[in-house]
C-alpha cells in the first residue's frame, strides 16, 4: 500500500500562488491608482488649476500623513474584520476615491463661478483669481486623497496576513517580494497608460482629459473584488488547497525558540493596540518605515516632475515614457531580493530572521549609489533613472523583507495590527519629506539656491537625493539596536 502521506506531498497543490497573483495584482491597482496624479498633475492639472510645487508637495504631504493614520487603525480594522470582507472594504473605499478625483474641477469651477476648464486656464497668471483656484481646486483634490488614502492604507495590512496565513516563515519574504512587485508594476505600466489615456480623452474633449485617466484605473480595483469574493478561504477552509500543501503552509506551527514553542497555540490569542507597543520588535519595524517609505513615495512621486523641471522632459512624450518604464523596471530587480533571505538560510543555517537582517543590510547600502544622480544627469537623464531605479529595487527588497520580520516575530492575530504600527510611521516619514520637498523646491527656485555645485531646483533635488541615500543604513543601525536577535513574541 502506497503511504498515504507521501502521496499527498507528491500531489501538493499550489494554490497559495494564486492567492499570491491576487495580491500582486491589488497591489498593481493601488500603485496605479497612486500614480494618476504625479503623472497628469505637471503636464494637465498644474495649468488648469495654476498649482506650483508647493500646492503639489502639500497635496501627497497630507495624502502621507493621512494615509499614516489611517494605517494605524486598518491593521486593527483587517485583524477584527478577517482577511476577505477587511480587503473588500479597503479596495473598494480607495478604487472610490480614486475615480472622485474626477469630479475636482466641476467642483472648482462651481466654487469660482467659471464654466470650464478652458475658462480656469485663461485666468491671469499672478491673479488674486489664479490664487483662489489654486487654493480652492487643492482642498478639493485633497479630500478625494483623503478617501484615497483611507482605503489604501488596508492594503499592505491585509496583504501581509494572507502572507502569513498561506506561505510558512521560509517564503514568506519571497511572497511579499512577488506581490510587493505589484508596486514596481503599477508604476511601470502607469507612464504607459495614464498620460495616454489622459491625452487620448482630451482630444476627444471629454474634461480636460486627466478626469476620465482616474476613473478608468480607479474602476480597476471593482473588477478585483469581484475575484476576491470568489477566490479567498483560509487554507484550512478552502476546497483547493488539499491536505499536503496545508501541512506544507503550517510547518511552523510547532517552532520551539529558547524552550518554548510558539505557533498554533498562539494564533487564536489577541494582544492589545497598547501591548503591541511594548515590544521593541514593534518599535524595530516602525523605526524602519519611518525612515525608508518616504524615499520610495518620494521616487513615485516625484520623479516625473523632476524630468519635466530640470530636463523638460514631458509624459506624454516618448522619451518621458522610456525614462519612467525603464526606472521602474529596473526595480523589479527586487523580486530576487526576496529570495535572498531564503539562500542564505540554506547555506548557512541562519534563523528567518539573522538571515533577513543580513539581506537588508546589503540593500541598505544600494540607495547610496543615488548620490551620483544629480552629477551624473549633467551627462545624460538616462543615468539618475537608471541610478534612481536601482535605489529603487533596493527598497522593495528591503521593503519585502522588513514587512516579512512581522509574521518572524509575532503571533497571525496581530500580525496586521503590528503592520498598521508600522505603516503609520512610514506614512509620517513620508509625509515630512514630502512636504520638505515641496517646500524645498519652491525656495530653492526663488532664492537661487547653492548646493554642491548646483543652482536652484537641480540643488534642492540634490539635497533631498542625499538624504534617500542615506535613510536605509540609520534605519538598519536602529533596528538591528533594537533587536539584536531573533526573539519571536511569546504571549503568557
Amino acid at each position: 500500500m502506497t503511504n498515504n502521506k507521501s502521496t499527498l506531498a507528491g500531489k501538493m497543490t499550489q494554490y497559495r500562488w494564486v492567492i499570491c497573483a491576487m495580491l500582486f495584482f491589488a497591489t498593481t491597482v493601488n500603485y496605479l491608482d497612486r500614480q494618476v496624479l504625479s503623472l497628469t498633475w505637471d503636464e494637465f492639472i498644474k495649468p488648469e488649476f495654476h498649482w506650483n510645487e508647493y500646492h503639489y508637495g502639500l497635496i501627497t504631504s497630507i495624502f502621507s500623513i493621512v494615509y499614516a493614520v489611517c494605517m494605524l487603525f486598518a491593521g486593527r480594522f483587517i485583524d477584527w474584520m478577517g482577511t476577505k470582507k477587511g480587503y473588500l472594504w479597503a479596495i473598494g473605499v480607495w478604487s472610490m476615491g480614486a475615480c472622485m478625483h474626477a469630479l475636482c474641477g466641476i467642483a472648482t469651477e462651481a466654487w469660482v463661478g467659471l464654466p470650464d476648464a478652458a475658462a480656469l486656464r485663461a485666468v491671469e497668471a499672478g491673479s488674486a483669481l489664479a490664487a483662489t483656484i489654486a487654493m480652492v481646486s487643492m482642498y478639493f483634490f485633497i479630500a478625494a486623497r483623503c478617501i484615497l488614502a483611507l482605503g489604501e492604507a488596508g492594503n499592505f495590512p491585509a496583504a501581509i496576513k494572507v502572507t502569513a496565513e498561506y506561505f510558512p516563515k521560509k517564503d514568506r519574504a519571497y511572497a511579499t517580494s512577488i506581490f510587493n512587485a505589484g508596486a514596481s508594476i503599477g508604476a511601470l505600466f502607469a507612464p504607459l497608460t495614464i498620460p495616454l489615456l489622459a491625452k487620448y480623452f482630451q482630444n476627444l474633449g471629454i474634461g480636460n482629459g486627466w478626469e476620465m485617466a482616474f476613473v478608468v484605473i480607479g474602476a480597476l480595483g471593482f473588477v478585483w473584488m469581484g475575484f476576491w469574493v470568489f477566490m479567498y478561504k483560509k487554507p484550512s477552509d478552502h476546497p483547493k488547497v488539499n491536505a499536503a500543501e496545508l501541512e506544507y503552509i503550517e510547518q511552523d506551527q510547532h517552532e520551539v525558540v529558547d524552550g518554548e514553542t510558539v505557533g498554533k497555540e498562539q494564533e487564536g490569542e489577541k494582544i492589545s493596540f497598547w501591548r503591541t507597543l511594548s515590544f521593541k520588535q514593534t518599535w524595530a519595524f516602525a523605526f524602519g518605515k519611518f525612515m525608508t517609505d518616504g524615499v520610495w513615495w518620494f521616487f513615485l512621486f516625484w520623479t516625473p516632475s523632476y524630468l519635466n523641471s530640470q530636463f523638460g522632459i514631458k509624459m506624454s512624450e516618448g522619451l518621458g515614457v522610456a525614462l519612467i518604464f525603464t526606472l521602474y523596471a529596473i526595480t523589479m530587480l527586487s523580486i530576487y531580493g526576496g529570495k535572498l533571505p531564503t539562500i542564505i538560510i540554506n547555506k548557512t543555517g541562519l534563523n528567518p530572521y539573522a538571515a533577513r537582517m543580513r539581506a537588508m543590510l546589503i540593500f541598505a547600502f544600494i540607495p547610496l549609489l543615488v548620490l551620483l544622480a544629480q552629477p551624473m544627469g549633467t551627462i545624460s537623464p538616462w543615468f539618475p533613472i537608471i541610478l534612481i531605479g536601482l535605489g529603487g529595487a533596493a527598497h522593495q527588497s528591503w521593503s519585502a523583507n522588513i514587512f516579512s520580520t512581522i509574521g518572524d516575530m509575532f503571533p497571525k492575530s496581530a500580525i496586521a495590527t503590528v503592520t498598521g504600527i508600522g505603516g503609520m510611521a512610514g506614512g509620517v516619514g513620508s509625509m515630512i519629506l514630502q512636504w520638505f520637498a515641496g517646500w524645498l523646491f519652491v525656495y530653492a527656485d526663488e532664492t537661487a539656491m547653492q548646493f554642491m555645485g548646483f543652482e536652484g531646483k537641480p540643488a534642492g533635488y540634490f539635497v533631498v537625493f542625499c538624504i534617500c541615500a542615506v535613510a536605509y543604513l540609520i534605519g538598519w543601525i536602529v533596528m538591528k539596536t533594537l533587536v539584536p536577535k531573533y526573539k519571536p513574541i511569546v504571549l503568557d
